[in-house]
């Protein structure tokens, strides 16, 4: 008898798990390890192709096979994490992050490069949505604005210091790796990584463990497939029939995967991703306005890479360096957010895009004025303004979106976050990066690039307008 009243209390007095400011860095570093390598191999491209006589089809699928993967299995690796625990996960998920960029560092040819690179995303797919599940599920109140503020600002920042890196890395040589750094860099930092999250992370897991949804699951992937493939390898290919039947099966592919969900959720059972969770308004329209950032946030990466090499001449080192202004400006402005946010609420993100709309005017008259001397002094103005208005944007875009959905459903909400940031990447390379190569042999460089910067230009215009729409307070 004594037993049967003591354990409801026994359980109860357990304490939640609580993230601390060590497991926090751990799982920013698990964050930031996936989106660094996305960038950091534009500017090695041009290395990689001479080393391993790879054409430019192979070459974009360098790129594309690890963001496909990695935007595909995004979403099941987040309900495996609820399911079966995010820290085994995330330890598992890191620890393949290390095995394939070593693969991917020692790829004697351009196509085991290509495998090696599907697997790196798969491994990030399995790792990056722990991150955001365990920090909603292990913080509360003002520490879980923090960490969503500091999460917003590493993703930020790795997406441009991973191009930074990449030039430094390809031009230090370092013991005649050339380009293969780029990937071996990653694995010490896996070990150091692994390390402290045995230590670190606290385990958190679903209260209500949900199966996965097996029709869900396959149909989720043949919708970014059958997008996301034909888009960043078709300009390469030459735009065969298969890429014109894959765009057509597309929207087939996305209604079947939305009925299905629609029927799993009316039946009781647990669909891939819950249509309910869209119900959440704050979810849904940060979604609507994070696909066009995204877009044009990859994008610019892409297009301004190959002007400054291709184009201006610059070196690795260079080009990599012509965008440090905008990461050190990005980071700087991003740890302000949570105060700017708490005072004037959502509308911090529209004054950002208004500011990230001056820095593209800035650097689009740079390049006019300047072109083909355009460099880390040109750029300096552009870069900076631009990069405090993405710092506006990013980070508190990532907190409305998560901000409604409950910790039981962490790991699928923050699946279904990072699959429409990631898509948004690789449809930034696909779409912005495709119209700068097909205007370069008859426009010229500078104009392409000029152009190219209009369209985005135009793109922040509807993220701006969108922010409008926003919930004016995080909740």
């Amino acid at each position: 008898m004594t037993e049967t009243l003591t354990s409801p209390t026994t359980r109860s007095s357990v304490a939640p798990p609580v993230l601390g400011g060590l497991g926090l860095f751990t799982v920013l570093l698990g964050a930031a390890l996936p989106l660094i390598d996305f960038f950091i191999v534009n500017v090695a491209l041009p290395t990689i192709g001479r080393d391993l006589h790879a054409s430019e089809a192979v070459l974009e699928l360098v790129v594309a096979g690890y963001g496909v993967s990695y935007a595909v299995l995004l979403v099941l690796g987040g309900r495996l994490g609820d399911l079966f625990g995010r820290r085994e996960f995330f330890l598992g998920g890191m620890a393949a992050f290390g095995l394939t960029s070593l693969a991917c560092g020692l790829a004697p040819t351009a196509w085991t490069l290509v495998a090696a690179r599907v697997a790196q995303g798969a491994a990030a797919a399995a790792m990056l949505p722990q991150v955001l599940a365990t920090i909603q599920s292990a913080t509360e109140g003002p520490r879980r604005a923090k960490a969503m503020g500091l999460y917003g600002a590493t993703a930020g920042l790795s997406m441009v210091a991973g191009q930074v890196l990449g030039g430094v890395l390809v031009a230090a040589d370092i013991a005649g790796t050339g380009w293969r750094s780029v990937f071996l860099v990653n694995v010490p930092v896996v070990v150091v990584g692994l390390f402290l999250a045995a230590r670190a992370v606290p385990e958190t897991r679903s209260q209500r463990p949900e199966p996965v949804d097996g029709p869900g699951t396959v149909l989720l992937a043949v919708s970014l497939l059958t997008l996301l493939v034909p888009l960043t390898e078709g300009r390469a290919a030459g735009w065969p029939l298969w890429t014109w039947l894959a765009l057509a099966a597309f929207p087939f592919a996305a209604w079947a995967f939305y009925a299905v969900e629609r029927r799993a959720d009316r039946q009781g059972r647990t669909p891939l991703v819950p249509p309910t969770l869209f119900a959440l308004m704050s979810l849904r329209r940060g979604l609507v306005m994070l696909v066009p950032f995204s877009i044009g946030f990859s994008g610019f990466m892409f297009v301004i890479a190959v002007a400054l090499q291709r184009g201006a001449g610059l070196g690795p080192v260079p080009a990599g360096l012509a965008l440090a202004p905008m990461a050190v400006v990005f980071f700087a402005v991003s740890l302000c957010g949570p105060r700017l946010v708490a005072r004037y609420g959502t509308r911090v993100v529209t004054a950002g895009g208004l500011i990230q709309a001056v820095g593209l005017t800035l650097i689009v008259l740079a390049a006019l004025r300047s072109w083909p001397d355009l460099g880390v002094l040109e750029l300096l103005p552009g870069a900076a303004v631009a990069g405090a208005g993405q710092a506006l944007q990013l980070p508190v875009l990532f907190r409305i979106i998560l901000s409604e959905v409950p910790p039981t459903r962490a790991g699928v909400g923050g699946g279904v976050m990072i699959t429409t940031q990631q898509s948004g990447l690789a449809l930034g390379v696909a779409t912005l990066g495709s119209l700068f190569l097909a205007l370069v042999p008859g426009w010229g460089m500078r104009d392409a690039l000029v152009t190219t910067l209009l369209v985005q230009l135009a793109g922040v215009a509807l993220t701006t307008a969108l922010s409008l729409r926003l919930p004016r307070t995080i909740s």
